[in-house]
């Protein structure tokens, strides 16, 4: 059995299978967090996979599948394994206390509970989790320009690239690299360096439309940009916006000189059916990138031009 109390910012599921347990943390849960539950072990785990709640609190004494199953059924899926599990159990001994907490519960209360501790551990729970949310979200991103980063970026690819191979759709790269950029570093100061960048990024947000382009600082002046179900035509009509854009684009400063600047874009496509690696994808989407810098700069040249 599962079903929704309210709805809040954050998730709770109660796996129990006495329904006296469940409508007592119902009631004291409801008023801040949006609770789930489920009476029994295997209907826990497809609440938690389904809704993929902040923290469940778990009973470990049920029949058929106690709590300690249904944990480590959880540990093993990737979309759950994360999930701080609170066992809340009659069991009150130092050692199964000990179980618990080895085989991976974040906390254990002992029945009967105090509504209080309850709110208490839970609160605690949450308050972890946000921080690590915090703490991993800041891992991935370029806190000057606020892109996503590399180590983003990595995750990213390899997901847009299972899906292409998967649904048989086009994917197309490009890489964009600011034209002389050490140049404009030295005549016009490093800090007017980062508000060019800064104000590039802008240009790729205002310039990608579609919720699923993923554009990245690569590093230093590099950017890359991710065009999941677009064909090398629809990607070299984007990198074509995006030079332009940058290239009208009036940056502030104290001197005119340092006003403009202008971008080269190497742009690849792995067309449906086509075969080889990330590594070389990206490889030729560099070596465009080289070539549109060889011809003058300021353009977009894709790796299809050279066959």
């Amino acid at each position: 059995m599962n079903y929704l109390v309210d709805k809040k910012e954050k998730t709770v599921l109660i796996v129990d299978d006495q329904e006296t347990t469940i409508t007592v943390l119902s009631k004291i849960l409801g008023t801040e967090y949006t609770v789930y539950t489920a009476v029994n072990g295997p209907s826990g785990i497809k609440a938690a996979e389904k809704f993929v709640p902040d923290v469940i609190l778990l009973d470990i004494l049920m029949l058929d599948m106690d709590g300690y199953e249904v944990l480590s059924v959880l540990k093993k899926s990737p979309r759950t394994k994360d999930i701080p599990v609170i066992f809340i159990t009659s069991l009150d001994s130092e050692n199964d206390e000990a179980k618990g907490l080895a085989n991976g519960a974040a906390d254990y209360i002992t029945k009967p509970f105090s509504p209080a501790i309850v709110k208490l551990r839970l609160h605690n729970q949450i308050k972890m989790l946000d921080q690590m949310r915090m703490i991993e979200k800041l891992s991935m991103i370029d806190q000057l320009t606020e892109l996503p980063n590399r180590r983003n970026f990595e995750n990213r690819i390899n997901s847009e690239w299972a899906r292409a191979a998967r649904d048989n759709t086009p994917l197309s790269i490009m890489v964009i690299d600011i034209d002389f950029f050490k140049d404009y570093n030295d005549k016009c100061g490093h800090l007017q360096g980062d508000v060019a960048l800064q104000r590039v990024s802008q240009v790729f947000i205002n310039t990608l439309k579609r919720p699923g382009d993923f554009a990245v600082r690569w590093g230093g002046e590099e950017f890359i940009i991710i065009l999941p179900s677009t064909d090398i035509s629809g990607a070299i009509d984007i990198a074509e916006q995006i030079r332009r854009n940058i290239e009208k684009m009036v940056i502030p400063c104290q001197d005119e000189n340092c006003s403009k600047i202008t971008v080269s874009v190497g742009v690849n496509t792995r067309e449906k059916g086509m075969g080889g690696t990330i590594h070389e994808f990206i490889q030729k989407a560099d070596k465009a990138l080289y070539e549109a810098k060889a011809k003058g700069r300021n353009r977009v040249f894709s790796f299809s031009d050279e066959t």
